[in-house]
């Protein structure tokens, strides 16, 4: 049985490719390790902040669909990616402080 890890580098190499439906094939995959990563950066903002784990995700998703293929090396650059996304998303919905 092929190993996730090399069937999410095979769907990546297809998004490249232009097979636009590749990443919601390999969401599936991904998905339980985006949300660790999520819950990571969410434990470091504010208790205030709007956005939960899963709305993390979600935009993160939101942001990748509508980008163009990154290039991806392999599974570990994706998620290098993501972890950006998820940074500036975090960044954009901030709150804005009122002191």
């Amino acid at each position: 049985m092929v190993s996730s890890s090399h069937e999410v580098t095979r769907l990546l190499e297809a998004w490249n490719r232009g097979d636009r439906q590749a990443l919601d094939h390999v969401i599936p995959f991904v998905y339980e390790e985006l949300r660790r990563q999520a819950h990571r950066y969410i434990l470091h903002e504010n208790p205030a902040h709007i956005l939960q784990t899963t709305a993390l995700v979600h935009e993160t998703y939101v942001r990748l669909a509508g980008a163009k293929a990154a290039g991806w090396e392999n599974s570990a650059h994706f998620f290098a990616i993501c972890a950006g996304l998820m940074r500036q998303i975090l960044v954009d919905f901030r709150p804005f402080s009122t002191k």
